[in-house]
């Protein structure tokens, strides 16, 4: 009988060795993306947290009083809980930054805002189309708000920016943008 030398052992055993490498970096390649994926489908939820609660602020800015007088209070900073799967638990907690007025501009006859703001910020706010070119006394406004969102269970933290644009009674601008 002719004696064997191991080589097909060898050979089995590198190529066994090679097979259980490419498997394993597989797995490891894919763990990677399923926890990008998942980190951008929490930072996408942060995102939409953080802009329900800038559409309620949205909403509530600058609401007039119980009499019908404008509001001459400037907005206060909240803070919001937001169940986005509404499960009954509350998945993120958004911080909102008291809203600032950012520009105001006074709505012309001639559809363009040509009067300088706080800071010396020029207009550009158009309003032509907009029904405000009859409103000499109306200030087109933006505002600045900030939010901070936290998620509830891993803790982190994700910031968002938005303007929002609401139009103002000279009363208004006077107390609030200027």
């Amino acid at each position: 009988m002719r004696r064997q030398d191991g080589a097909a052992l060898i050979v089995g055993l590198i190529m066994l060795l090679l097979i259980t490498l490419a498997v394993t970096a597989g797995f490891t390649l894919s763990n990677t993306n399923l926890k990008s994926v998942g980190n951008m489908q929490s930072r996408n939820e942060a995102v939409a947290a953080s802009n329900r609660a800038i559409e309620e602020v949205a909403a509530s800015l600058l609401l007039p009083g119980v009499d019908g007088s404008p509001s001459l209070a400037a907005p206060q900073a909240t803070a919001s809980r937001v169940d986005i799967d509404n499960d009954g638990t509350t998945d993120y907690r958004v911080d909102i930054a008291a809203p600032t007025c950012v520009r105001a501009t006074k709505s012309a006859g001639t559809g363009g805002g040509g009067a300088i703001g706080p800071g010396g910020i020029g207009g550009g706010a158009s309003t032509a189309g907009s029904g405000l070119n009859a409103l000499p006394d109306q200030y087109n406004s933006v505002w600045d708000i900030s939010t901070t969102v936290t998620h509830a269970a891993s803790g982190t933290v994700t910031s968002v920016r938005q303007g929002v644009r609401a139009l103002l009674s000279k009363a208004q601008f006077e107390a609030l943008c200027s």
